[in-house]
């Protein structure tokens, strides 16, 4: 009964929200529009960018005009639920919203990189969101050009400790590095504070979906690692998220020091997930790995829809729904038929 009441007024929020995501048979039918402008008219008979965007005249945008507006509406959402939560609820998405802070800094990375002085971040999509969610400056890290500048603009922030790491080491971090020191810092604090903020069926429900996660995200880093980069066992153990679920430590070493692909073929078989999903091979990782994760949030937010599964399965369909309208507007953009179409958005 607690749960219920807990989650009664969130869940009903999140019933309503989710009943207005675009469907698949919507996605299709926004493959077959002749162009981009059609597509934003399109989006703006649907209840869920309708209020919006009945302002914006869609001949007046461009392409990425109309992404922007899409990640903004993931942030907006967003905010819609945490006003709504709890203050149990909102420890969970301030832990959840360290993903759209990481996504700024990889923005601000790449543009750092890539030496994009004369083409800095657009930060509009998230400004109102981390005005009340977050302790980052982004006027201040739009204004770095270099690491140090970004380093220095972090100090006293969670993220300069780990980044400060790979600064200081001895060979030049290249933007890999320092993405995926971001990215396994926020998997660790993930699993390492689940158990504070989580008990009973929630914290179940969070184990199983980052669990799975971490797992499916392990496996496909290994199989890129050997199967493209032929890379050394030393170098793929720095890859991996240093969290075990169904994936045993023993399977992932031998996968790790597999002789070959055929040898990793074999391994995998024999692991949980090799033998869960009949379907799943070394091969189709990549593929599956979306569709495992939507299916586990999505019979857990239906089992107990009194419970946290419910929140992170919104979040993340809504992240989702972005993503593939992203890729219905490029496909459209290049003139790509609809059944190839649909082929990339389902397998995103």
């Amino acid at each position: 009964m607690g749960n219920v009441l807990s989650y009664s007024g969130i869940s009903t929020k999140i019933r309503a929200m989710q009943s207005k995501l675009i469907t698949e048979a919507q996605l299709k039918e926004i493959t077959q529009l002749p162009s981009v402008p059609q597509i934003f008219a399109y989006l703006k008979r649907t209840p869920e960018y309708r209020d919006v965007w009945a302002s914006v005249d869609e001949n007046e945008l461009h392409r990425g005009q109309i992404e922007k507006m899409l990640k903004t509406s993931i942030f907006n959402n967003f905010s819609r639920l945490y006003h709504f939560a709890n203050p149990k609820q909102r420890e969970f998405l301030d832990l959840y919203s360290r993903r759209y802070e990481i996504r700024v800094l990889k923005e601000i990375m790449t543009n750092i990189f890539d030496h994009r002085n004369t083409d800095p971040v657009d930060f509009s999509p998230y400004e109102e969101f981390f005005r009340h969610h977050s302790k980052l400056d982004l006027k201040k890290l739009a204004a770095c050009s270099t690491m140090e500048e970004l380093l220095n603009s972090l100090k006293g922030n969670e993220f300069y400790v780990p980044l400060s790491h790979i600064q200081n080491r001895e060979t030049k971090a290249l933007l890999f590095d320092y993405g995926m020191t971001l990215d396994l810092y926020y998997f660790s604090l993930i699993w390492n504070i689940r158990k504070k903020l989580f008990k009973g069926t929630d914290l179940k429900q969070i184990t199983l979906a980052y669990g799975e996660k971490f797992d499916m995200l392990n496996l496909q880093f290994i199989q890129r690692s050997k199967r493209y980069f032929h890379m050394p066992p030393a170098d793929v153990y720095a890859l991996l998220i240093p969290m075990n679920y169904k994936l045993k430590k023993e399977e992932i070493r031998a996968l790790v020091e597999a002789s070959g692909y055929e040898e990793a073929i074999q391994i995998f078989r024999n692991t949980y997930y090799g033998k869960k999903y009949q379907e799943l091979t070394v091969g189709n990782l990549e593929e599956f790995y979306n569709v495992i994760l939507r299916t586990t949030l999505e019979k857990e937010a239906g089992r107990d829809p009194y419970s946290v599964a419910m929140l992170y399965s919104y979040l993340y369909h809504k992240e989702h729904e972005v993503n593939r309208l992203t890729i219905a507007i490029e496909c459209v953009r290049y003139g790509i038929s609809s059944d190839e179409a649909m082929r990339y958005v389902r397998n995103n």
